[in-house]
């Protein structure tokens, strides 16, 4: 078990998951706020980084590409401040970020995560539903299985005398979020399947605009996109093989090698090497005051359960 706790939030993993809790600190971003526990499985941790500063420091959570429903609609536009996998350190808990690192790099190795290799289906579910999200001219809301947008007086023509417009999951293709930066709108666009005209948002009934002026600080737009991709097809789902019946992993995932002979690299001289490797650091640790006893024994028996 290794956990830490500061005023942005508590990230605790347990061998098997991280577990990200936000703070209630005025400093933590309202979308981490309304995002609320996030629960990671290790299958879709790609890494993990401790970055000192002068001030205090940064432990940055990296997912493997297309395990997260809310990086893939937040498509690299996420601000860092709003990043439920970046956590802010105090220096003088520097010794327990770099043993939280330590702890979930060994179990990335003893598990033989796939770290590099993209997911062919979401590990987290996305956001819960049901959301919805004001903008500048109308609101969108979703209820897991139909999105609705209805418009204001601020809506231009095309819009308002289209009327509400509602979707099926199936109906849609995908959707695109860009959020609002300074005084540039941004946009929540749902692609119906098949051709259509490509409008600007202000015009194209099937897009909901952000005003920027308004809602640069505000990206709860971001948690309707991640809530409707998350139930819409993988983009890599044509191409992936399918599940195995009774178990939600992919194949990729689960224990043990593609020669079906059930082992899972625990009798590996490397594997052993790391698990003893990691007792004496432990005990190192504990000698230099920077693990309690309680954290000590915690962590020392996680790593005797792994042989």
């Amino acid at each position: 078990m290794a956990e830490i706790l500061q005023r942005a939030g508590t990230w605790t993993f347990d061998g098997d998951t991280v577990r990200i809790v936000p703070g209630h600190h005025k400093s933590v971003h309202k979308l981490r706020k309304l995002l609320g526990e996030v629960v990671v499985p290790l299958a879709a941790v790609a890494g993990i980084a401790y970055e000192p500063g002068r001030r205090s420091g940064w432990l940055r959570l990296r997912l493997r590409h297309g395990a997260d429903p809310l990086l893939q609609a937040a498509a690299g536009r996420l601000p860092d401040a709003a990043d439920p996998y970046r956590l802010e350190v105090e220096p003088d808990r520097s010794g327990v970020a770099e043993y939280f690192v330590a702890e979930l790099r060994n179990a990335l190795l003893l598990e033989q995560v796939p770290v590099e290799e993209p997911c062919d289906r979401y590990l987290l579910p996305g956001p819960p539903v049901p959301l919805s999200v004001q903008g500048t001219d109308g609101t969108a809301s979703f209820d897991g299985e139909r999105v609705r947008l209805d418009w204001n007086w601020v809506a231009e023509g095309s819009k308002s005398s289209a009327g509400p417009r509602t979707f099926a999951l199936h109906e849609l293709e995908g959707v695109e979020w860009t959020p609002a930066i300074g005084w540039e709108n941004g946009s929540l666009r749902f692609r119906p399947r098949g051709a259509h005209a490509v409008l600007k948002p202000e015009h194209d009934p099937n897009c909901l605009v952000l005003w920027g002026v308004r809602q640069a600080k505000d990206i709860s737009s971001l948690l309707v996109a991640a809530a409707v991709t998350a139930r819409l097809p993988h983009p890599s789902a044509a191409s992936s093989a399918p599940a195995p019946e009774g178990g939600d992993a992919p194949a990729a995932l689960t224990k043990g090698d593609s020669s079906g002979t059930g082992t899972d690299g625990r009798d590996d001289p490397e594997v052993l090497d790391a698990l003893l490797r990691r007792l004496r650091e432990l005990g190192e640790l504990h000698r230099e005051g920077v693990l309690t006893d309680e954290e000590f024994t915690a962590a020392k028996q996680a790593v005797l359960r792994r042989f």
